[in-house]
């Protein structure tokens, strides 16, 4: 754990719906900041490279992992009971309590306490925990419970085993559609500042390839085919796991948008090209031969002409960016898609939260969709006449 300037929230980071998220998302208020990540290790090494303030993390997992990161240390111990069950197929009640009874066998004759210890997760939570159930003679799993269920429907759940019911229909729209809502939000803001950057460094890219000299052209050019010969998850763990190794650590959000960004300048590029080229070359000479600059004829007369023709096109790329910010996840950002994936594993109701997502996303592609084909008949009709 870093020391913090007062008044800013420490960062927090979990392993994505895991307990530690669970644990977090409830007890962090406004003093603290929960940072999810798709891999545990993710989480410690960003403690190592300073980007967030500590990690929370199941024992096991903790303890596995540790010493590979001989910059991290404990600073409590373990803050809540986490609970780990075998299911079975229906109807294997027997070989559940089999396994029930090997299990309290092995704590009394210290054999689990042992095993425990080797992987070093034992403690006194553990000893207190098996203690209590292994006296009680219930030591068993959700999946026990269920097949009890099944051999005696009329058998009352035991009072200390949580059992939750399946949300589905309008239930499931009702209480998520508000956090898809927010996330979708997040979405609309990546889009939106990134495309621009985009817009504006293809544009730039495009015209240093074509008018440019040839020390500016062929650096130009190897930028563009690396950029879309490499895939936007690449490049985005490029810039937020590499980049902090070598001290420089850029948050999140800028880290999206930095990569959006960079991605999309290469696609852009090749698309002004195109509209550049489509200029009649009779444009620049005359430019010139009125006593315009090359920069100035590129300015006032070449870009404008490109750039509205490739209207359309870009537009599309636009639509095609408002998906992609799916990929963000990767850098700790819950957007759209984490969102679903997310309550996806917590709740179940994996139909009704793909269904909401999808029209979200339609919601937000499908206006740009028009505005494309509108202008594509716009300049359709400018061009005949």
């Amino acid at each position: 754990l870093r020391r913090k300037p007062r008044g800013a929230p420490l960062k927090i980071g979990v392993l994505t719906a895991s307990a530690a998220d669970t644990y977090a998302t409830e007890f962090c208020q406004s003093d603290c900041e929960v940072i999810r990540y798709d891999g545990s290790t993710d989480a410690m090494r960003e403690v190592e490279t300073g980007k967030i303030d500590a990690t929370l993390q199941d024992t096991p997992i903790a303890s596995y992992y540790a010493p590979r990161f001989p910059g991290l240390k404990r600073i409590a111990d373990p803050v809540a009971p986490g609970y780990y069950v075998i299911y079975f197929k229906k109807g294997e009640a027997v070989l559940g309590r089999a396994l029930n009874e090997a299990i309290a066998v092995l704590f009394r004759n210290g054999e689990l306490e042992r095993i425990y210890r080797r992987y070093g997760i034992w403690n006194d939570r553990q000893r207190q925990e098996l203690a209590t159930i292994v006296d009680n003679g219930r030591y068993y799993g959700y999946a026990n419970v269920l097949d009890a269920k099944m051999d005696n429907p009329e058998a009352p759940v035991q009072e200390d085993v949580a059992v939750s019911e399946r949300k589905r229909g309008w239930d499931v729209i009702k209480n998520y559609s508000g956090i898809l809502l927010q996330s979708a939000g997040l979405t609309v803001v990546l889009s939106c500042l990134s495309f621009p950057l985009a817009i504006i460094a293809g544009l730039l890219i495009a015209i240093g390839r074509l008018y440019g000299p040839a020390p500016v052209r062929a650096p130009l050019t190897w930028y563009v085919e690396f950029l879309r010969g490499t895939p936007l998850m690449l490049q985005l763990y490029f810039v937020f796991f590499f980049l902090p190794e070598i001290g420089i650590a850029i948050p999140a959000f800028w880290t999206a948008i930095l990569g959006l960004a960079i991605n999309y300048s290469a696609y852009e590029s090749e698309i002004y090209r195109a509209g550049l080229q489509a200029v009649p070359a009779g444009q620049m000479e005359a430019a010139l031969s009125l006593g315009m600059s090359r920069p100035l004829a590129i300015r006032r007369i070449i870009a404008p002409q490109a750039v509205r023709m490739v209207i359309p096109p870009v537009v599309n790329d636009f639509i095609a960016l408002f998906k992609d910010t799916s990929v963000c996840s990767v850098v700790t950002l819950v957007e759209l898609t984490k969102r679903f994936s997310i309550l996806s594993m917590s709740t179940q109701a994996t139909i009704e939260l793909m269904l909401m997502t999808a029209l979200l996303y339609l919601a937000m592609s499908y206006p740009m969709s028009l505005l494309s084909r509108r202008i594509e008949r716009r300049l359709g009709v400018a061009a005949t006449l």
